[in-house]
């Protein structure tokens, strides 16, 4: 479909609560991305860890309404009144503080399934590592970022400890890693498989994303999508809220191109990639979702120190085309738009 390979490690965690009740951030992404690079930062020796600390310098401009305090981002969003005018201010600011651009100096995407904000003793919590491109390497996840997670989850850490919080109150119950459409055990009950082998290349093997329109297409003539993480296209001229499928289409060759040219990619130059066979076959299917009317949608915007802009979902007036299908499979996998490392622009088509 797209001539080259991507290069994807996808790992789903499960971790088990092994306190009595945590509070889960109203946008938990973002707090693992600071805490979890700050520990893989300390684990590695001096020259290795220079990008990290580099990168984790970027946030500092979010957390100077929280008096630099990592812990304080995860008390954001409980209930309760602040304590005084001084805090409701610096809460305030808080509220339009903006996540970095570049958070880790790896490819990675963090992203949580949809859930509730409590948990108690014994529930999972589940939730999505993927490493990409030059990033998609078995045993940096082994070596470095698995134990990185093992630390955080059983050893608590006053510069990110707060009341109910997440950290040091879990154990990673299970990691599984994606071939196609299955899930492989990488850890099950807490013991690793050290004899798996992973490939950077296995997520898309036997990937069949027909299989929605064969359960589907009989029974509907209109699509449903969800967005199970907010999205920000706000690089394209005048976009709406509710983005129409060929905006979706191109979002899916942005982020493509992003991923095997760089940051300063030019699409005319990933085109160039496609064989003429899958060069047409793009096009055809741009073509194609131009055609498809959005019937409704109901979006609202996030708050400012989120990621992403708009959260929601919307219905196309007509089923999504065949030749669309497989597109829009591989961008929620991939994630679109902007702060795709916080797990922004994904979605489900029902």
């Amino acid at each position: 479909m797209l001539g080259f390979d991507i290069y994807l490690n996808r790992y789903l965690f499960a971790c088990r609560v092994n306190s009595s009740l945590i509070w889960f951030p109203n946008f938990p992404s973002t707090e693992l991305s600071l805490i979890l690079g700050t520990a893989i930062a300390d684990r590695l020796p001096t020259i290795q860890a220079r990008p990290w600390r580099k990168t984790l310098a970027e946030w500092e401009d979010y957390l100077r309404p929280f008096d630099g305090k990592i812990s304080s981002i995860g008390k954001k969003g409980k209930k309760g009144k602040s304590r005084g005018k001084k805090k409701s201010r610096r809460m305030r600011k808080g509220s339009s503080a903006k996540v970095p651009e570049t958070p880790w100096p790896i490819d990675a995407v963090l992203f949580f399934y949809p859930g509730k904000r409590h948990y108690g003793q014994g529930e999972l919590i589940f939730w999505e590592l993927k490493l990409i491109g030059e990033s998609a390497d078995h045993g940096l996840f082994l070596e470095v970022i698995l134990p990185a997670l093992e630390e955080l989850g059983n050893r608590p850490d006053s510069r990110w400890q707060y009341s109910n919080g997440l950290w040091g109150r879990f154990d990673i119950q299970s990691v599984y890693m994606a071939r196609g459409n299955r899930w492989e055990p990488v850890v099950e009950d807490g013991k690793l498989n050290l004899g798996y082998k992973a490939t950077p290349l296995q997520w898309s093997q036997e990937l069949d994303f027909e299989a929605y329109r064969r359960q589907a297409s009989v029974k509907q003539v209109t699509d449903d999508l969800t967005w199970l993480s907010p999205f920000d296209f706000r690089n394209s001229q005048g976009q709406e809220e509710a983005p129409t499928l060929k905006r979706i289409l191109e979002a899916f060759a942005d982020r493509t191109a992003l991923l095997t040219l760089g940051k300063h990619y030019d699409l005319n130059a990933f085109c160039d990639l496609l064989s003429t066979k899958d060069h047409s076959a793009l096009v055809n299917a741009v073509e194609a979702a131009s055609h498809v009317p959005i019937l409704k949608s109901s979006f609202d915007p996030v708050p400012g120190h989120w990621p992403g802009r708009w959260t929601g979902a919307q219905t196309f007036g007509v089923s999504i085309p065949d030749s669309v299908i497989p597109y829009i499979g591989l961008a929620s996998i991939l994630h679109i738009g902007r702060h795709a490392h916080f797990g922004c622009g994904t979605f489900v088509v029902n």
